[in-house]
């Protein structure tokens, strides 16, 4: 039976991560917001794509402010379960972590059509900039193409009117914490500010 580690409960907040909190030039750093059904297996899934330097489980699309795993989960935000992904772009291209998303849900699900209040588990792309809006857009029409089947994933912009929020501190890397509770205790990674936790070290113990 593993030990999860102490819930250290905090008011969910907007992810601030600065590409300058990273020591590597601004200008190779890139981000981008997936949602495809659980943000648990969704983190875990595009944490180990090569090149990613942080990952962050939250909330995205709705319209309330701040809100809480309890109100997403009761369907009456708008939000949908999300995972913010920072990367090094001369590492990891869009297309493999775009390659990476459709690997970790089913795109063609149906229920990801009820895009409103009434559902928090969706498939959607937020993009930063046109460019990935480009990226996601021919990477989807390569994704339909191969499975022979409508997919369902919308590709939004990220704007004002889609503002990420953090997830709880219980919902950062998830599996992480459950499975190695001793070593993310002792490296601290129970911490609020779970947006920091490196992600080559999920990878490099099979997160």
């Amino acid at each position: 039976m593993y030990t999860l580690l102490p819930k250290i409960e905090s008011e969910p907040e907007i992810d601030t991560l600065r590409s300058s909190d990273l020591d590597i030039p601004s200008e190779f750093v890139d981000e981008v917001i997936f949602a495809g059904g659980s943000f648990w297996d969704l983190e875990a899934c595009l944490s180990g794509v090569d090149g990613v330097l942080r990952t962050a489980t939250g909330y995205c699309g709705g319209s309330v402010v701040k809100p809480t795993h309890r109100e997403v989960s009761m369907k009456i935000t708008g939000h949908t379960e999300a995972v913010r992904v920072v990367y090094n772009n001369r590492i990891a291209s869009f297309r493999s972590l775009c390659d990476a998303f459709w690997g970790s849900h089913d795109p063609t699900n149906k229920e990801y059509l009820e895009f409103g209040i009434d559902t928090h588990l969706r498939s959607a792309i937020f993009c930063t900039n046109e460019e990935q809006k480009r990226l996601a857009r021919e990477s989807k029409v390569r994704q339909q193409m191969k499975l022979n089947r409508r997919i369902v994933t919308r590709i939004l912009p990220r704007d004002s009117n889609f503002v990420f929020y953090l997830a709880e501190t219980r919902h950062q890397k998830h599996y992480l914490q459950r499975d190695h509770a001793g070593l993310c205790e002792s490296l601290g990674l129970h911490s609020t500010n779970t947006s920091s936790t490196p992600t080559w070290l999920a990878s490099s113990i099979g997160y």
